[in-house]
């Protein structure tokens, strides 16, 4: 992928379905009771947010770009975000949340590292790494959240 227009409005969908997962997480996580990962997941949700206007700025974008559902470059045919999550239910629990959101993460970094690799543009190549890197970030978030779990 090779033009930036077009990178960004794969990010701009990616961040979208990002926030949207990370609130359904949150309100599945707060009718469970527990209110300290659920105001997580909508801190994650923010970022992912912020990430997305910040795509759009980049792009110069006002209104979110659309493309076509088979104008996409998805690596499985869906996007990174979209392809991790089976669904919140009702008798997911806190770990499940967690790991739901880090297969997440693991994919869109995974994702723009794929970009960033093969790219010949080097504004894509350097915005892809970037991308990368924050996802990386929220890798380690929610590694840390599920290590504590596992030492409480």
């Amino acid at each position: 992928m090779d033009d930036i227009q077009r990178f960004l409005a794969h990010a701009i969908q990616l961040e979208k379905e990002s926030a949207r997962r990370y609130e359904e997480l949150a309100e599945a996580m707060q009718s469970l009771g527990s209110m300290e990962v659920a105001e997580f997941f909508r801190q994650m949700a923010h970022y992912s947010r912020l990430h997305l206007k910040e795509a759009m700025q980049r792009g110069g974008f006002h209104d979110l770009p659309e493309l076509a559902p088979d104008a996409y470059e998805w690596p499985e045919g869906t996007s990174p975000e979209a392809a991790a999550w089976a669904g919140v239910d009702g008798f997911m629990d806190v770990p499940g949340a967690l790991s739901l959101a880090l297969d997440g993460e693991q994919r869109s970094r995974d994702y723009y590292l794929m970009i960033a690799e093969a790219a010949q543009d080097p504004e894509v190549k350097r915005m892809a790494e970037a991308f990368a890197e924050e996802e990386g970030e929220h890798v380690a978030q929610l590694e840390a959240w599920l290590n504590g779990l596992a030492k409480g």
